[in-house]
This record gives structure tokens, sequence and C-alpha cells, in this order.
């Protein structure tokens, strides 16, 4: 169950030093402005129940979520189940801040807690609750355990998380946390929705913001937790570091005097002088090449990040 193929690291190995560099720069500008973290903090939080939820086929949009959660407004047409998930996620997310210290160790019982959150007034005989029958998943490419094993099994997970016998860096482990934790399923339902919140638990107690996997990408994550089935993290880890780069460039770009200058590629080859076009800009920061972020559909990047890609690879060439 634990063998992980770490090929895929020297890829992703700028990304990675990239978001610790990122990490240092707002552990050092703390305490972050009160006002701007907490309203950054508030609008995330919708976009993580949301996209969240979402993913998993909830039809409320980010606009009527947000009714849902701050006016407290019931939304004509969608289900009273849908209403229900919007606001347990959001008690989830309450209860998993109170979780978050640097001394944090991982356990069953929280994991059981932020579950029970999620299904609440949903699946009332689940909540909380191992699943205690099998299970088949639609579309993947794998059968989860016999239930039987599943209490052995996350057990065996959480001790990997606390030990971590392969010295994964804090978001590889929380990656591979991910995806055995579905692969597990240890939940007849809300198993989806569990783990992106314990998977940023773990991001957020060593001082990262949260991962937030936009419903847009629901498709290439769906496809990423297969490829990982297979033993290939790359997929999975690529996403998990894009979806990060995002809110910690969203908190950076809070502080004072640190405007970083993000832009939509398509405005920012209108805009300067470029040696490549939008495409190829927009394939690297899909693979993840150059220092950049997803809104929506759209891409966002900065002239310094291209240009930096280009040194480097300039660089590389002369040695």
């Amino acid at each position: 169950m634990w063998e992980i193929n770490l090929s895929y690291r020297e890829k992703l190995q700028p990304s990675f030093n990239r978001l610790y560099e990122k990490r240092d720069l707002l552990h050092e500008a703390r305490p972050l402005p009160q006002i701007a973290l907490q309203k950054i903090q508030e609008a995330l939080s919708v976009e993580w129940t949301y996209n969240s939820n979402s993913i998993e086929g909830n039809t409320l949009t980010l606009q009527e979520t947000q009714l849902v959660l701050q006016e407290g407004i019931t939304i004509k047409g969608k289900s009273l189940r849908e209403h229900f998930e919007a606001k347990n996620h959001e008690l989830a997310l309450h209860h998993l801040y109170t979780l978050v210290r640097e001394d944090y160790q991982l356990n069953a019982s929280d994991i059981l807690d932020l579950h029970r959150y999620v299904l609440r007034s949903i699946e009332e005989d689940y909540a909380g609750r191992l699943r205690t029958g099998g299970v088949r998943i639609s579309g993947a490419n794998f059968v989860p355990p016999n239930a039987r094993k599943v209490s052995d099994l996350l057990d065996e997970l959480i001790q990997f998380v606390l030990e971590n016998p392969l010295q994964l860096n804090d978001i590889e482990l929380a990656t591979v946390f991910h995806h055995k934790f579905v692969w597990i399923h240890p939940f007849f339902d809300g198993n989806g929705r569990t783990v992106r919140l314990v998977m940023n638990l773990l991001l957020l107690k060593v001082g990262f913001t949260p991962a937030i996997i936009l419903s847009t990408d629901r498709k290439k994550y769906y496809s990423a937790l297969n490829t990982a089935n297979k033993g290939n993290y790359y997929k999975l880890s690529l996403l998990m570091v894009q979806a990060l780069e995002r809110t910690m460039n969203i908190y950076i770009g809070s502080l004072p005097d640190n405007d970083m200058g993000f832009m939509e590629i398509s405005n920012l080859v209108q805009e300067e002088s470029l040696p490549y076009g939008q495409e190829y800009i927009s394939l690297l920061a899909r693979q993840g090449k150059i220092d950049a972020y997803k809104e929506g559909r759209n891409w966002l990047t900065t002239e310094e990040a291209v240009l930096n890609y280009i040194h480097n690879r300039e660089r590389k060439r002369a040695l």
C-alpha cells in the first residue's frame, strides 16, 4: 500500500522550492493585517465550500453558496440537501481551524469528527462512522478494500503521516494522504469533502494556506487520482501544487507593498514584450514550469515568472 513512485520529484522540485519560499515570506510578514486576513479567510471559506461541494455534484453556484452562508438565504429551486451541504462544510471548516496548531498530531477521532460535520442532518446514520459494507466508485479504476480492513488501513495511513518514513515534504505528504484516503474510501458518503478538509489540515498546521481544488478541474482531479492508483503521483502532485500556489499568492498579494503583478496570460502577452505566445505560456503554466495559478478557467502569471523561466532554461543549456 505504501509503495510510492517518487520519479515526479525532479519535475516538481522548482515548484516545491517556490512554495516553501512563499511560506517563509508569509511567516516573516506575520502578523498579517487583521482586516485583510479576515476578508481573505471569509472569501476562501466560501470558495473552498463551493468548489469542494461542486466537485461532488452540488449545484449551488459560488454566488448562491455565499448567499446561503453569509446571508442565510434559501435558494429557490435548490434542494434542502444542497443547502445542508453548504452549511455543514462551513461548520466543518470552523472546527478544522480550531485544530490548526504547529504541534497538531493527526488522529482518527478528528477525521471522524470532520466527517460528522460534513454529513450532519443528511446521513445521520453514517455521519462520523466508518463504512460497514462494500462500495464502488463510478468512473474509478479500482474497487475500495473490504469494509473489515478499513479501520486498520486508516490507522496505518495515519501512522504513515505521523512517521513519514519516506521523508516526504509537507506538500507531498498531504498529496499521498489524499490519494490513499480516497483509495481506502473509509465512509459510505462524504469521502471527498472529508479528505480535502483533512489534507488542508496537514498543510495549515505547517504554515501553508489551504489548497483549494477548483470544480473546473474536476475531470483533471479524478483522472489524477486514477493515475495515482497506478503508482504515478505526478498529475495529482502538480494539481496540488497549483491549487496551493493560487491561495499562497492571494495571501502574499494582500501584504503591504507586495503587488505581485499577476495577470491573465492573454492580457500579459498583449501588454509585455515576451518571446513566447499565449498558447506556449499557458502550456508552461499547466505543466507547473512557471509561477502561475488558475482562476476559474483562466491562468494568471507574471512577466517575471516567464523571464525567470527563460533565464533558467538558458543557464541549463550553457552548462
